[in-house]
């Protein structure tokens, strides 16, 4: 679903680096993963990497090694459109209603919350820096392309190619897009198109009954101006429509006997006196947004307070730097789509203000499937409102939300699942949800999974014993090299090549990424 014209990812493979001290279990060197170095990446790149167990932390994009590592990491994702949430998770949304609404907040400070975070993946990110690239932006730059049948030509002349000035990379190579009726090859489980879409807007009441207006009512719609104000969610420093809004409301008046959704709770009428005004925005971090530069600095002091009681980090640690490249640099290309969000794709920061300032923000990619949860930090101060688990809920609703302008947006995908780590199994609570099969790349109902990772810390998810890798690699001459400046398969760059064979490194990282990105994106050989 690239868009047109977008330029194509381009990525640095480190291959598996030596073990880092596990976040999880505190082994010394036993996390182990494969990285690369992003420089740029398109949100459909992405998207088929993550569903294929890759993630990033800034720049540096990893698959852990799954059946080596010390935690195994297996890529959850929540089924949003139907979502259901828990007696917990509706203890939690009360809680906040109650404190904006009253500003009580009694029988809460004592509460403790399973997790101070609702994404803690990266517990450290020192693996990314250890792993950056130092490959000047000139060399990245491709100039021209060479494509397989010219090899013959080469090596006949003079075993050079002529260097044409042109900007424009391989517009003759298959772009394979995710458009609403084609199935994406490798990409064997899109299961976005049975889930059920909620009702749309006009559909949810029983029209055979005729409207009637009651005054409760009509003081219901006078509040709603009032609720539009006090918990809207801002993008990009302008409301949402108001439809959209309207229709959230529809959607979530709850029936007779149904359980109260997520919106139920966070798009309420709230009373003229309300104690508290809460407002989410989001705003584009990569490249930052106007928005996004006027409120760094405050949003930095969130993370630096958070990091050192949260997670006992020294004053001096989480300096600025640190904090930009790992929670606001991305390589996400920003890109927008006829049938996207009106956000559109790419990496935002999810901000949300309590009377004024910054109490929380949640780190996210918005992609063509998902909206992928990247961290969460917020202020240890409001620590009693369970943020971690507010926030996930209301990036579930937000989900659903972005669903009604892009249909295929309907995952929400909350990082890695660790069986193996009692404390990171709560990401398995916000069900329906699935694990990916770290075999053959297909997504499994977590009930399914559950009893194999008791047995197991490392298991191969899909119970099919036939099932296989549909993404594999199949055609190591096809993926994309950026060599010299020059866009050309590996078949034409491993004659050309000088030196001991790479074929091996090329090999690894080719059956990673999957055939697909692999011959979509550009691997940087020096």
């Amino acid at each position: 679903m690239a868009a047109a014209g977008s330029s194509p990812s381009i990525v640095e493979y480190f291959g598996g680096e030596d073990g880092y001290r596990c976040g999880y279990c505190k082994n010394e060197s036993g996390n182990l993963s494969h990285g690369m170095w992003a420089h740029s990446m398109t949100v459909q790149d992405y998207q088929d990497l993550i569903d294929r167990g890759w993630r990033r932390s800034g720049k540096y994009v990893y698959k852990p090694i799954m059946n080596q590592t010390c935690c195994p990491q297996y890529t959850i994702r929540c089924q949003a459109l139907r979502f259901q949430s828990s007696k917990s998770h509706k203890k939690v949304l009360k809680k906040m209603l109650k404190f904006i609404s009253k500003g009580d907040v009694s029988k809460v400070a004592s509460e403790e919350e399973p997790m101070d975070s609702h994404i803690e993946d990266v517990v450290t990110c020192d693996f990314a820096y250890k792993s950056e690239s130092h490959v000047s932006q000139s060399e990245l730059t491709p100039l021209s392309v060479d494509h397989p049948e010219r090899v013959e030509n080469e090596d006949k002349d003079t075993g050079e190619t002529k260097e044409v000035n042109e900007q424009k990379v391989e517009s003759g190579s298959p772009q394979i897009c995710a458009d609403k009726d084609t199935p994406v090859p490798g990409e064997p489980s899109h299961s976005a198109k049975t889930v059920h879409a909620p009702p749309k807007p006009g559909k949810g009441a029983d029209l055979s009954k005729p409207p009637c207006r009651k005054a409760k009512d009509i003081r219901k719609e006078r509040k709603l101006q009032k609720l539009l104000q006090n918990q809207m969610c801002t993008l990009e420093g302008s409301q949402l429509q108001g439809g959209d809004q309207v229709f959230l409301l529809q959607n979530s008046k709850s029936k007779t006997n149904q359980p109260k959704t997520i919106e139920d709770f966070v798009f309420v009428s709230l009373p003229d006196d309300a104690r508290h005004k809460l407002e989410v925005r989001v705003v584009r971090s990569s490249p930052p947004s106007s928005q996004f530069k006027a409120t760094l600095q405050e949003s930095y002091q969130v993370y630096k307070r958070y990091q050192m009681v949260i997670h006992k980090d020294p004053p001096d640690k989480p300096t600025i730097n640190q904090f930009t490249r790992f929670l606001c640099d991305s390589p996400l290309e920003a890109e927008n789509a006829p049938n996207g969000p009106e956000c559109g794709y790419g990496s935002f920061h999810q901000q949300y203000w309590l009377d004024g300032k910054i109490i929380a923000v949640g780190v996210i990619d918005i992609l063509p499937y998902c909206v992928s949860s990247v961290y969460l930090y917020y202020d240890p101060d409001y620590s009693f409102l369970s943020l971690g688990v507010y926030s996930a809920l209301r990036e579930i609703a937000f989900t659903r939300q972005l669903h009604e302008k892009a249909p295929d947006l309907c995952f929400y995908y909350m990082g890695f699942y660790i069986h193996s780590c009692p404390k990171m199994r709560y990401k398995g609570q916000y069900r329906p949800s699935d694990l990916l099969c770290p075999e053959t790349y297909v997504w499994t109902p977590i009930e399914q999974c559950l009893p194999l990772l008791e047995d197991a810390k490392y298991c191969r998810l899909n119970q099919d014993v036939k099932a296989v890798d549909e993404g594999r690699i199949k055609e190591l001459g096809r993926v994309r090299v950026l060599h010299k400046r020059t866009v050309m398969p590996y078949s034409v760059y491993k004659k050309r090549r000088k030196g001991p064979s790479d074929e091996a490194s090329v090999q690894q990282y080719a059956s990673l990424v999957g055939q697909t990105c692999s011959e979509r994106m550009l691997l940087f050989r020096s």
